[in-house]
């Protein structure tokens, strides 16, 4: 039994090494490409990104660190892996400011950057909580394990109410228009709970298949990998139209904290991670938990959010302007701008494609006869206007 417990401890501890590295090398990968991309956008190269080594080293080792993820699923329990995605974090936070310099000013150091090394000491803090008190159930990923798992029915119960929910969730998204961060990434993390069990499986089956024990054979592995290609393609689908909408922070904080809880709870139900350890561990592991979501909270608060571009003008926001509703006047802009809006200036040459539309407003009647079937009026300024 000792030297059982001391394997498992040791594939534990080689998958959540592989774990760090993979995320490790994918962040540095990222911010290489980053790099890339803004010194090509501040220079006269006339070059595309992807004609750049930079740019295939960063995808060389993007390749490398998916691949390290993916290798430690077939080692360490999926409890343990899940929530080590936070290693990217830590090292995009360190890395944009040491490798990409993001510029800051000295007022705005204590409140962006202390706050986000405060978080990644957290993080750590988080991640050795995480790895010295993860359970130690360790199964091989054979064709009947895996088969007796997915028809138990504590897997079924869960999977029924995983896919009631997320039809809820569907239907409220798109008949409803229920646009908020927390319904499109809670289905991002019930579609990613199916990705990381689908992916273990997969991981386990050609690890043993490489060690001399071929699994490939079963069917089992053709649906796992066909599920975890469609849950990861539908994942990405979701977190793009996530990311139009909302903060690459926000999305980021909050889609770590409900996918590890979500894909954590997976992990108990499907491969039973928690069974047979004792209240010690699983209260340590919950709260490394609770100071790693702490701690990507405390890293993503203050990051600069992107100021959407606003094709329009905003008819308040320009000078000298009247209410459009106040008192039912129109609106007539100050024509000193090198830009008009509702009326022209000298508009006699202007031809009749580019003229400006009907407008249904109601006008005052002024002057003649003539004019009130005019829904709109040219004003003549001068000079002295």
């Amino acid at each position: 039994m000792p030297r059982n417990l001391n394997l498992i401890l040791k594939e534990n501890l080689i998958g959540a090494l592989l774990a760090i590295f993979g995320h490790l090398v994918v962040s540095i990968a990222l911010n290489l490409q980053k790099y890339c991309h803004i010194r090509l956008a501040g220079s006269k190269d006339p070059r595309a990104y992807f004609k750049t080594k930079t740019w295939w080293l960063g995808l060389f080792l993007m390749l490398l660190g998916e691949l390290g993820v993916f290798a430690s699923y077939a080692f360490a329990p999926l409890s343990l892996i899940v929530p080590l995605s936070v290693v990217s974090m830590i090292a995009s936070a360190i890395i944009g400011i040491i490798f990409i310099k993001e510029k800051w000013k000295p007022k705005d150091f204590l409140r962006r950057y202390v706050l986000s090394f405060v978080g990644c000491g957290l993080a750590i803090v988080g991640t050795y909580l995480l790895v010295t008190f993860a359970p130690n159930s360790h199964e091989k990923m054979t064709g009947e394990n895996i088969t007796r798992h997915l028809v138990s029915w504590p897997f079924l119960l869960y999977m029924l109410v995983e896919i009631v929910l997320f039809c809820l969730l569907l239907y409220f998204y798109k008949e409803k228009n229920a646009n908020s961060v927390v319904v499109i990434l809670l289905l991002v993390a019930l579609l990613g709970s199916m990705t990381v069990v689908t992916v273990k499986a997969v991981a386990g089956m050609l690890m043993l298949s490489i060690q001399g024990t071929l699994q490939l054979h079963y069917p089992i592995f053709y649906v796992m990998l066909v599920c975890m290609v469609a849950t990861a393609v539908y994942q990405a689908a979701f977190l793009s139209q996530a990311s139009q909408m909302y903060d690459s922070s926000l999305i980021a904080s909050v889609g770590y904290i409900l996918s590890t809880t979500v894909a954590i709870t997976a992990g108990a139900v499907f491969y039973l991670d928690f069974l047979g350890e004792d209240a010690l561990h699983i209260c340590m592991f919950a709260l490394g938990c609770l100071i790693a979501f702490l701690g990507v909270f405390l890293i993503t608060r203050n990051r600069k959010k992107s100021i959407p571009f606003e094709p329009y003008i905003s008819m308040d926001a320009m000078p000298g302007m009247q209410n459009m509703h106040d008192k039912g006047m129109t609106v007539q802009p100050d024509l000193k701008a090198s830009f008009s809006y509702g009326a022209l200036e000298n508009n006699d040459n202007i031809s009749e494609i580019y003229a400006p539309a009907t407008l249904p407003i109601m006008q005052e009647e002024h002057g003649s006869r003539s004019a009130s079937g005019v829904p709109y009026r040219v004003l003549e300024h001068t000079k002295k206007e």
